[in-house]
């Protein structure tokens, strides 16, 4: 992993220097739209909604959208004038019950990681958070802006690490606009209900879940490569964001088609478009040049006659 932030807790009048590691990653199967009929990745322009002109990069401006449905155009001066922060400070604000957070307000996940010697306040700190059952809600600046967050402990293969999680602002979390009733419900259905969870109740094990719509998506894409359903296409060079993919998809092609002539890394040989035609070649290439020499000698021929008859 790369470290993404580099930094320091600090709580009371100590400070734990650390690395900032991203703790997830996403592995949704993702599609691009292509044209079923050829497999051609499908374009789109950045087009004005006023003057259908399409807009260059440069033209491009930042707009803040009010309720009843006005711009706000904000130049590069309004953007350098907004609050940001370039502090290297995760500072704990208070320690809280582990219970009283709702997870609906965790975010995304990093690992810390104690750098240099702070080995041992970095394990105070994860001591401390395990005996009070308690996690340190705390700020820090991530790409310069500030948020709030928390520190927790979480167990894993190489021991126990001390996980931040960034958190939603409260009036990030939405409130359902509808009501639940309370239902006329039995008492021998609740004690039925409540049997039904001691039958399936058990301890949580991610690795028995597994994503079936990702596997069988893979399944099918590896099915249609084996069988040759696999669309060619020409992708331009001239669009930036496809450097990578293009790249990445012409040194597939040239090692498959190493691999299927059984050809490994060799020197590259001179191009033949700098030897010399063959005598194949040029003996292919003669009875083209007779014919017209022919050809040419029959016309001058036939205009002497036609003159020499004229002057008679």
């Amino acid at each position: 992993m790369r470290a993404i932030w580099k930094g320091a807790v600090s709580f009371g009048l100590v400070s734990v220097p650390v690395k900032l590691y991203s703790a997830t990653e996403s592995h949704d199967v993702s599609f691009r739209q292509v044209h079923a009929k050829d497999g051609g990745r499908i374009k789109y322009q950045r087009v004005c909604a006023i003057d259908g002109e399409e807009v260059p990069y440069s033209d491009i401006a930042k707009g803040f959208e009010t309720e009843d449905g006005e711009m706000v155009v904000l130049t590069e001066d309004d953007m350098a004038n907004l609050p940001t922060t370039s502090s290297r400070e995760i500072a704990v604000e208070k320690f809280v019950p582990a219970d009283q957070i709702d997870p609906m307000l965790f975010e995304k996940s990093y690992y810390l990681e104690p750098e240099g010697a702070a080995a041992k306040p970095y394990a105070l700190l994860r001591q401390a958070l395990l005996d009070s059952n308690r996690m340190a809600v705390v700020t820090v600046a991530l790409r310069q802006r500030t948020t709030t967050a928390v520190l927790r402990v979480r167990p894993s293969e190489t021991g126990d690490v001390i996980v931040l999680q960034t958190m939603m602002w409260p009036d990030e979390i939405r409130q359902p606009d509808f009501s639940v009733e309370a239902g006329d419900v039995k008492d021998a259905e609740v004690k039925m209900a409540q049997m039904l969870i001691e039958t399936l109740s058990g301890d949580f094990d991610a690795s028995e879940f597994e994503d079936d719509y990702a596997d069988a998506v893979n399944a099918v894409v590896k099915a249609k490569i084996e069988g040759g359903e696999v669309q060619r296409t020409e992708t331009s060079a001239k669009t930036g964001g496809e450097v990578v993919d293009l790249l990445a998809a012409l040194q597939r092609s040239v090692e498959a088609a190493k691999s299927s002539r059984g050809e490994t890394d060799k020197p590259a040989k001179k191009s033949a478009a700098t030897k010399a035609p063959s005598k194949k070649t040029a003996a292919r290439k003669s009875p083209a040049k007779k014919a017209a020499a022919k050809k040419t000698a029959a016309k001058k021929t036939a205009t002497k006659k036609a003159a020499a008859k004229k002057a008679s």
